[in-house]
Order: C-alpha cells, then structure tokens, then sequence
C-alpha cells in the first residue's frame, strides 16, 4: 500500500485525499498552522495528521501538492528543505493551478533537492462533491501518478514533459472562470443601472444561470486572483495580450471583498434567487 502525502488539505486536497483513501492508500497530512476548517474537511475525508510536514514527507513514496496558486513555489521551497532535512525523496506531484512557467520554477526548487516532479492540474469539482474530476498529468513519471489508486477522479497523461498539464488547466479555466468573472461584471453593472431583472431575464433565456456559479465562486475568489495571473502568464508566453486576463484578477479581487467571499464553499447557498445574488452582491 502506497501512502500519500497531502500538502493542501482544504476542500480540493482533503476531497482527492479520500478519493485515494478509497483506492486504499493511507493518506497523511499535517495540520501544522492550518484553520479549524482545514481540520474539519480532513477529519470528516479519513485522511491521518501527522505533526509537521517533516513527518509527511518521510512516510509518503507520493506527495501532492494541492495549494493556491500563489503559494506553489513557497510549498515547492518548503516540501525541498523538508527533505534535505530527513533524507525523504518522495515523488511529487504538484496540481496546482499555474502556468507552465511558474512549473517550471517549481520544478528547478524541488531539483535542487533531488526531488521528481509530476506536472498535474485538476478540472472539475472536488470528487467528494461531484464525481468525475479529471486530474491530467505531465513529465516523465506521470503514468506512476495516474497508476495511484484514484476513485471518482479521471486520471489523465498529457505528455512526458512538464508544463503540458498546467497549459490545459489555464486555458480551460480562462473559459470556465473567465465567463463567470464577465458575468459578475456584467451583474455588478446593471445593479448600478436598477436593470439587473431585465439583464437577468435576458440571460436566462440563452442557458445562463448566474446565481447557480457566481456564489460558490465567490467563496474562492480569493485564490483565483493569482491564478487570473497565471492565466495571463501562459497567454502572454504564447504570444498573445496578457492584459484581458490581468483585469480579469481585478474583478475577482473585487468579488473576494464582497459579503458572499465570506461563506464556505461547503455550506454556500448556490441555489439563491438571482434577486438575492443582485442585493448581495450589492451590499
């Protein structure tokens, strides 16, 4: 039985921690400086906390790295000098939602300690809340990943060269989030105008349904404002305007200050009236 390192452990890492409990690994973390929320999701998914991330990485033949955006390239720092102080090589996997250039970075701190890297990006809900999640992976140990014993998540290998899953998650995060964030704008918009029951009639009639996306994204604006930035990265390394996606971290930043930003994704109410998003929104 492989044992799993988590590093990340809130409502994504905790929900993929139970997806490999049920594939019958033992997974570990630690809840060294983490919220009473964090304890909570872990708990209730099985997943074992050890004392320190020390203690993680010397147990774990695999350890992924579920954190937000901005905090990869301090995680990859911290999991390098965990290992150089124990000896541990464990393979990791960082699914974080990044471009390939920040990878890249990850991958030259975790080098530094001998460590291997498996590129990895997650699509979809957390598995515990909806199953079928795909996780791609990329590098030359992503089948040894995709091997693991997921249940309710879709394994998928890119390619053998790290940065190819990251590029998938950007782009198709700058569809998925980048029309809920024109969405949240557009609302924000038509509630300074007094027209959001017409705007929202009108969207209604083509399929879009605001008030079931804009709530349960509000909960995590916080930590799409860095991933808007690693959107407009992998944009700009291709060529094209970073600029679209640059504001587009504005209008998250505005989302994260709002009264919904202070909900939990667990218990947020996604099926709220599009009145009641309007006014909340609002407030």
């Amino acid at each position: 039985m492989t044992m799993i390192g988590l590093v990340g452990a809130g409502q994504m890492g905790s929900s993929l921690g139970a997806a490999l409990r049920d594939g019958g690994h033992e997974v570990v973390t630690t809840l060294e400086g983490r919220s009473a929320r964090t304890a909570r999701l872990v708990h209730e998914a099985g997943i074992d906390a050890l004392p320190n991330l020390n203690a993680v990485v010397s147990g774990a033949a695999v350890l992924l790295v579920v954190t937000p955006p901005g905090s990869a390239v301090d995680a990859a720092a911290a999991i390098a000098d965990a290992c150089l102080a124990t000896g541990a090589r464990p393979l990791v996997a960082d699914l974080n939602a990044v471009s390939p250039s920040t990878m890249e970075r990850v991958e030259g701190t975790l080098a530094e300690a001998g460590l291997e890297l498996v590129d990895g990006s997650i699509s979809g809900p957390p598995p515990t809340v909806r199953p079928g999640a795909a996780i791609y992976l990329s590098g030359p140990r992503a089948v040894d990943v995709a091997g693991l014993g997921w249940r309710h998540v879709n394994p998928v290998v890119v390619s053998n060269r790290v940065g190819d899953a990251s590029a998938v998650k950007m782009c198709t995060a700058s569809v998925y989030k980048g029309v809920i964030g024109i969405m949240t704008q557009a609302l924000w918009a038509a509630a300074h105008y007094g027209v959001a029951q017409h705007v929202l009639a009108d969207l209604g009639e083509d399929g879009y349904r605001p008030a079931a996306q804009i709530p349960m994204a509000a909960t995590k604006a916080w930590r799409f404002v860095p991933e808007m930035h690693e959107i407009a990265a992998t944009q700009a390394a291709a060529g094209l305007s970073g600029g679209l996606f640059e504001a587009m971290a504005g209008v998250y930043e505005h989302l994260a200050r709002t009264e919904l930003a202070q909900q939990d994704p667990e218990t947020v109410n996604v099926g709220m009236s599009p009145g009641e998003l309007v006014a909340r929104l609002a407030g």
